[in-house]
């Protein structure tokens, strides 16, 4: 079982590599990189590849470990009590099983996602650490233990907004997913737009890239805002002229690249000295 990259998704060998170590080994892939990178369409695409169904949990700041285990809907139950019904005499009625269980009791490997583990309380990681080192949990409620079938395929996404625990990092196999340089990008902006002109396709770049560059930009723009811009680009007809030309130092439609007012008074202030300079 080895990945490949795949007809939407441009893999690196590097990144290729490390989707193939984390299977060798059996341990989660851990997927670092700046947003927008695709840390998570690689973990939906390499699912598809291999062929294994993909469960998903996109972690929020107020997600607990125990809900990717299961969840035991007291109040429910309670409410059924009172209303007599017969569902209250099994308590497995009221289990919720999470994606872990659902992994786990699978008839046939899955891929499980763990998007966004950084947004999580601090303790989070440590809480899943035996279930994901020994691919077991006790469920109190029915007083069984739930072993895994199959080790699932498991990919976690941080955008390192938090530093994540020595203890978790040392049962991942780690892999920080770099920008993209300019032929990479290429690639990947001809898989979405084929018959994109190879003119409007190196100004565009150009814009790009220098956006990038730009010292104390608060927010930089990433890879799929670039296919957004080139979308809205070829929706508006627009030319290589006038993406190089750009309108009072910003390039057209600019809001699909810089996502906040700070950035976009940076590149106003930056032509305005530009073109000060010139006169």
């Amino acid at each position: 079982m080895k990945f490949q990259g795949t007809d939407r998704y441009i893999a690196t060998p590097e990144l290729r590599l490390a989707v193939n170590a984390a299977i060798t080994l059996g341990r989660p892939l851990l997927i670092k990189g700046e947003p927008g990178t695709g840390k998570t369409m690689l973990a939906e695409e390499a699912a598809r590849a291999l062929g294994m169904p993909l469960l998903e949990w996109h972690i929020k700041s107020t997600t607990r470990a125990q809900q990717g285990l299961y969840e035991y809907d007291a109040v429910n139950r309670l409410r059924d009590g009172q209303l007599g019904d017969e569902r209250v005499h099994d308590i497995r009625n009221y289990i919720v099983k999470g994606v872990l269980w659902q992994a786990f009791e699978a008839d046939a490997p899955q891929a499980l996602l763990i998007d966004e583990i950084d947004k999580a309380d601090i303790e989070f990681p440590n809480d899943l650490l035996r279930e994901l080192d020994r691919m077991e949990f006790y469920c109190y409620e029915t007083r069984e233990r739930v072993r895994a079938k199959h080790r699932p395929l498991v990919f976690i996404t941080s955008n390192n907004e938090k530093e994540l625990p020595d203890a978790f990092l040392r049962r991942c196999f780690f892999h920080y997913i770099r920008f993209p340089d300019e032929e990479t990008m290429k690639k990947i902006v001809d898989v979405h737009f084929p018959d994109l002109h190879a003119g409007l396709l190196m100004e565009a770049m150009r814009v790009f890239y220098a956006l990038r560059g730009v010292p104390g930009l608060k927010k930089k723009p990433s890879t799929s805002e670039l296919l957004d811009w080139l979308r809205l680009l070829l929706a508006e007809g627009a030319t290589p002229q006038q993406v190089r030309e750009g309108q009072n130092g910003t390039p057209p439609l600019a809001g699909a690249l810089l996502k906040n007012e700070q950035d976009l008074e940076l590149l106003h202030h930056m032509a305005a000295r530009a073109a000060a300079a010139y006169r």
